[in-house]
């Protein structure tokens, strides 16, 4: 039997499943992948300060052959990676199933659109010599929008924008509201007004000045004359403030919420490198992806401690944790899972588990652990399947106590009752061992 306890098996055994993950997995990808983050990084931002300095007559003129080169260099790596991207795009767990379907659907997301246009204008003026460069030029900007994509704080912003969309749409709503109210009130006190100002004279007119007093940018262009007016301007002006400050507040709060909810950015790249996770259903890990509790571990950091209450399931995305037992060491390194054996029975902690070197760990509460196999007795069975075998080889190491060993046993049994039955939560197109299902 396989030892599972010291490192579980690598699951990348595809050339493509390697360049996903260390696409995908950026600085958990391994050295490789924080180097190659690191390049495109580093190009993104060569290629912005290159377009800024390249308007300057003198500097173009004197380093046009360097731009050349830093250009055409960045439109050849950039073109790899775009096609590395597609070619990758089947390990996607959220892809659709079919080689061509998923990367005609991955290539239509937003972030690879941007990635294609950071290279397309490029082709174009080479294809096309007499179209109009500065438009070109400008379309070289996006390449800063792909820096979003190595960015956990963009990421963590969007994500923010997105889970506070129904409270922003509220604000979004009482600010229209507001204008038509201020744009109608202005237009009824000074649209008839002589020497009052011709845009009081229209609804559209006075909607535009009530937005800028609104936002507080007030241009000065239209002003009320009469007591009355500049009463409703004052009014404007303070519902303005409170109206912006509004939506500043739930993002702010949302944006720290979610930074201290997570040390970094849970993607599936990440996910993809547990072999728990191979071949389970990408709506399982979305799910899982707003459960976990993302952890930055210092070299030394005691993650759980022998005598402790069972409270998570962790996993390993990068760096190498140990965990001490009554007579041996173990080790776990990117792509294991530990600490589940204790809420399967209900136990308290058996071992000290302390990061060895700087590691990121992934951490699943007990009652979202109880939630997820409850609902999905797959993943359960799977999980009961690899614990005890973990469990039975440590337990022949004499290094885990007699009642362990029995929870062991059972965790076996449960996982080996009924095994014929269909698993609802896998992925139809992935064998059980996380290899494609060959079709006839």
């Amino acid at each position: 039997m396989s030892n599972p306890a010291t490192a579980i098996e690598d699951h990348l055994t595809t050339p493509r499943h390697r360049v996903y993950a260390l696409l995908e997995g950026g600085q958990t990808g391994g050295w490789l992948g924080h180097v190659i983050e690191a390049v495109l990084i580093t190009l993104i931002v060569g290629n912005v300060l290159a377009y800024t300095v390249q308007s300057i007559p003198d500097i173009d003129a004197k380093y046009a052959r360097y731009f050349g080169v830093l250009e055409w260099v960045s439109v050849a790596i950039f073109t790899v990676e775009y096609l590395a991207r597609l070619w990758t795009a089947p390990e996607d767990p959220t892809a659709q199933r079919g080689r061509w379907r998923s990367r005609i659907g991955y290539a239509l997301r937003p972030m690879m659109v941007i990635d294609l246009m950071s290279f397309a204008p490029a082709y174009i003026a080479l294809f096309i010599p007499f179209i109009d460069l500065r438009i070109l030029r400008l379309i070289r900007l996006l390449r800063l929008l792909k820096i979003a994509r190595y960015s956990p704080a963009l990421s963590t912003l969007m994500q923010v924008l997105a889970e506070e969309r129904r409270a922003l749409y509220g604000t979004v709503l009482l600010l229209l509201c507001a204008m038509v109210f201020a744009a109608a009130a202005m237009h009824v006190t000074e649209g008839n007004v002589k020497g009052a100002s011709d845009a009081f004279r229209t609804m559209p007119g006075s909607m535009y000045w009530a937005i800028t007093t609104l936002t507080t940018v007030g241009y000065g262009d239209v002003t009320p004359i009469t007591a009355t007016g500049r009463f409703v301007a004052g009014l404007t002006m303070i519902v303005g403030l409170g109206l912006f400050a509004l939506p500043v507040g739930i993002v702010a709060t949302g944006f720290v919420n979610s930074i201290h909810r997570r040390d970094f950015v849970v993607t599936f790249g990440m996910l993809a490198r547990v072999p728990l996770f191979r071949g389970i259903d990408a709506q399982i890990i979305g799910e899982m992806m707003t459960m976990l509790r993302a952890r930055a571990c210092a070299g030394g950091t005691v993650i759980s401690a022998a005598g402790a209450r069972a409270d998570a399931m962790y996993f390993v995305i990068s760096g190498e944790v140990e965990a001490s037992l009554q007579n041996r060491k173990i080790r776990f390194r990117s792509g294991d899972f530990f600490g589940e054996l204790a809420l399967l029975e209900q136990t308290m902690r058996s071992a000290t588990v302390v990061a060895v070197e700087p590691s990121r760990i992934l951490t699943l509460a007990v009652d979202d652990f109880n939630h997820l196999l409850t609902k999905h007795p797959g993943l359960m069975r799977r999980i009961h399947k690899m614990a005890a075998a973990r469990a039975e080889d440590i337990a022949q190491a004499g290094a885990i106590s007699e009642s362990e060993i029995k929870a062991a046993r059972r965790m076996r049994k449960r996982a080996e009752r009924n095994p014929d039955a269909p698993d609802r939560d896998a992925d139809p197109d992935v064998r059980p061992d996380g290899e494609p299902r060959r079709r006839g």
